[in-house]
């Protein structure tokens, strides 16, 4: 038997970096592009999707699996993959490395955001 091989697909992610303030005081952020390589992307099995609209009043589409090694912070980030937009909610849940047999160790749930 051969070894199972699988390669994900490129998706960029938003970092987001405190730019100054406005003239409230409050924070400005501003938002910068970066390409993450090998993201698998999965659809949200129906009880994943009921699972979140129940616990955040959010509509998952697609689990995305984040490769190992990866420092990028995913929580409530932008990702832009097959041409649409999308907004990471909920935490990232993260396996420890060395006892996940693939290239992907971190899980993040996806909604569309427009």
């Amino acid at each position: 038997m051969g070894q199972i091989t699988s390669r994900g697909i490129t998706v960029t992610l938003y970092e987001v970096t405190q730019t100054g303030t406005d003239d409230f005081g409050e924070p400005v952020y501003t938002e910068t592009p970066t390409d993450v390589e090998n993201v698998l992307i999965a659809p949200s099995t129906p009880q994943e999707i009921l699972d979140t609209v129940n616990l955040y009043g959010r509509k998952a589409v697609y689990t995305l699996g984040i490769p190992k090694g990866d420092s990028h912070d995913w929580e409530n980030r932008r990702v832009d993959f097959f041409g649409e937009r999308w907004r990471v909610f909920g935490v990232p849940t993260k396996g420890i490395e060395e006892l996940i047999p693939l290239d992907w160790n971190t899980k993040v749930t996806v909604e569309r955001y427009e």
